[in-house]
């Protein structure tokens, strides 16, 4: 094991599984360190994201935390090999949500409520540049360039079917409603989402305005899951203005996971969706050949 700065996302991640393992088992960082003959500050250095660890060091570690599922310990050691790797937007420049790239791009499941916008892996080029050029106001144009190929290069995974990715995705109808750009943009926007939405691994529901009031009105939240998570866990992600939140203790992914099952029981289910959809964009291809509209 060997020292390598401040954590990267891949790390702190590990770090917090292996720490969630070893409370599972019953042994405390010490006992640790005694039965694997290295000292108890480098457990805590693991644990906390400040230490790089070796794959086999992971394979022992989950022997001794009586881990046999062979796909968890095999997803902690590939968490391993890959924790101090850069990802592609690095090389973009300054992102701000950099940290939610990397979880969103090591995660095998989302589940996201939208009340205002479309989600940035559904979007089109033309809606993600409104969207972007509209809701940052002191945003360059170079910055707005940035965001926009970030935005769109995020969208390969989620695109693929044949990749193991599951997007689930709770809209409410204000994010439907609201003209972005232009009800041309829109209108190419939600024909767009219905083709993305008749993929096998992406669900999407939309949330009438006559439900009344719902768990979502607090707003946006979207759950990530990862292959080597124990059920219940998972990161919660809560995106802000200036700064976001995330929230990795249990019993904050279990509550966020129930109000997101009741925004699904709510919504209309994925057929009914569709068409509520179609009708939307029907609906603003009427208002675009409106006679005398500029």
């Amino acid at each position: 094991m060997a020292v390598n700065g401040n954590p990267t996302v891949r790390r702190r991640r590990l770090g917090a599984e292996l720490r969630r393992l070893r409370l599972a088992s019953g042994l405390t960082s010490r006992q640790v360190a005694e039965r694997l003959l290295i000292s108890q500050p480098k457990i805590s250095l693991v644990e906390n994201g400040h230490r790089v660890i070796k794959p086999r060091d992971v394979r022992d570690l989950c022997g001794l935390y009586g881990v046999t599922d062979p796909q968890v310990v095999t997803a902690l050691m590939r968490m391993a090999r890959e924790a101090d790797r850069q990802g592609w937007w690095v090389a973009c420049g300054e992102v701000p949500y950099a940290v939610y790239i990397a979880l969103e791009t090591a995660a095998s499941s989302i589940r996201s409520y939208e009340p205002l916008v479309i989600p940035g892996l559904l979007q089109t080029p033309a809606y993600a540049a409104a969207v972007i050029a509209e809701t940052i106001p002191l945003a360059t144009a170079e910055q707005i360039a940035v965001r926009r190929e970030v935005r769109l290069r995020r969208q390969s995974r989620a695109h693929h079917p044949a990749r193991s990715f599951r997007l689930r995705v709770v809209l409410d109808e204000s994010a439907l409603r609201g003209v972005v750009g232009s009800p041309e943009i829109m209108r190419e926007q939600l024909e767009y989402l219905n083709h993305l939405a008749a993929q096998p691994h992406i669900t999407v529901q939309v949330l009438p305005h006559d439900v009344g009031a719902h768990p979502g009105i607090s707003g946006q939240f979207s759950i990530l899951h990862f292959d080597a998570d124990a059920a219940g866990a998972g990161t919660m992600y809560l995106e802000r203005f200036t700064s976001d939140l995330y929230l990795e203790k249990r019993s904050d992914v279990e509550h966020y996971s129930v109000m997101y099952d009741r925004l699904q029981a709510h919504a209309l289910n994925p057929d009914s969706t569709r068409r509520f959809i179609s009708r939307a964009a029907e609906e603003l291809l009427a208002f675009a050949s409106l006679p005398g509209r500029p």
